[in-house]
């Protein structure tokens, strides 16, 4: 995600202690060098915390003895699986769902996805906000989802690695917030809850793999945090990251201006295909657009959108999402990502996909 990165640049060149692994000026390299505690800085998971409660509004609290580091978010989704679920156990996904969670979740747990009309699993994955739709989910949306969970005494894991992107009101509501407010801290659910979340999105450094699951389920803490120690965050990265987000002002700075670029790098998108005819999902949130360009098929199938994905991949030199890579059950949308792409891009990019 390259629309923030120039701010996370000043910020490098502005702050040397964290890029030479310095405190005021003494070197911290042997420090960070020698040892590492596969249960994360303590200044790290502090400072994360408060910066996981500050895009929530502050209007709840996380505990950092809850949160297990994971190299990505990857790894704390296959992490939590293999700590909540037996091999062959069924996990419900709302559609249409990140296609990598085919890879993600599966591959070596064993578990599998399944579609949210199923009736027996042990348990539910949802994306909020949503990707590949680029939505955040209601208050209503979430208290149906609760229900649910509850009746079926099941596990709820939310991943919400795009919950500092959400850019319109009302502001995003975590799935830990509705559970307290539905007042069930006291009751089984609350170790039934389990939120993902990385910094690759909401402060665009994908190649720091930074990741973390927080969990009110003690068992699920630490097992999470034996098996984090087959992939941990360098003792170095986590003094840097510290660093970096130990400056409210410059949090609080970062937030607000990466909201509005990625608010504007999307209604760019979405008001140079709507001049083209086609048109997008109306979205609050997310790096991506899903896209509606059903009037571009010759017939209503997914082979027919498989032809026109190929279409704009080898003669626009184009890489979009098809729909049924998302599992989505209606075929002729996808999904467009414009993070990556400076301005000119994006204009040039809508051109050559509508032409």
């Amino acid at each position: 995600m390259q629309l923030s990165l120039g701010l996370l640049k000043t910020w490098i060149e502005n702050n040397q202690d964290a890029t030479r692994l310095t405190n005021n000026g003494k070197s911290m390299f042997r420090d960070l060098a020698l040892f590492q505690d596969y249960h994360g800085l303590p200044a790290f998971k502090n400072v994360l915390a408060e910066f996981m409660a500050e895009i929530r509004g502050n209007k709840m609290s996380f505990d950092p003895r809850k949160l297990v580091l994971m190299v990505g978010a990857t790894a704390a989704c296959e992490t939590l699986m293999f700590c909540i679920a037996e091999y062959g156990d069924a996990f419900l996904l709302p559609t249409p769902y990140y296609p990598g969670y085919d890879r993600d979740l599966k591959w070596r747990t064993g578990v599998e996805l399944l579609p949210i009309h199923c009736s027996s699993s042990n348990g539910v994955l949802i994306t909020n906000p949503s990707n590949p739709l680029g939505t955040t989910m209601s208050h209503v949306e979430q208290d149906e989802l609760i229900t649910f969970t509850v009746a079926k005494k099941i596990h709820l894991i939310s991943d919400e690695i795009f919950s500092g992107t959400v850019f319109e009101n009302p502001s995003f509501v975590s799935i830990i917030e509705a559970v307290i407010d539905r007042k069930l801290e006291k009751t089984d659910l609350w170790s039934r809850v389990h939120i993902v979340y990385s910094l690759s999105k909401d402060f665009g450094i994908p190649g720091f793999r930074v990741g973390m699951i927080y969990s009110n389920n003690e068992r699920v803490v630490s097992t999470a945090t034996k098996m984090s120690s087959y992939g941990l965050i360098s003792s170095q990265t986590q003094y840097l990251q510290s660093k970096l987000l130990s400056g409210k002002e410059f949090r609080e700075k970062y937030l607000k201006e990466n909201r509005n670029r990625v608010k504007e790098r999307r209604e760019m998108m979405v008001v140079g295909l709507g001049e083209a005819g086609i048109s997008c999902l109306k979205g609050d949130a997310g790096l991506f657009c899903w896209v509606d360009p059903r009037n571009l098929l010759s017939s209503n199938t997914f082979t027919e959108e498989m032809e026109l994905w190929k279409k704009i991949l080898h003669e626009a030199g184009l890489n979009i999402s098809p729909g049924v890579s998302c599992h989505c059950s209606e075929p002729g949308w996808f999904r467009i990502c414009f993070a990556n792409m400076s301005r000119e891009t994006i204009k040039q990019a809508v051109l050559l996909h509508v032409t």
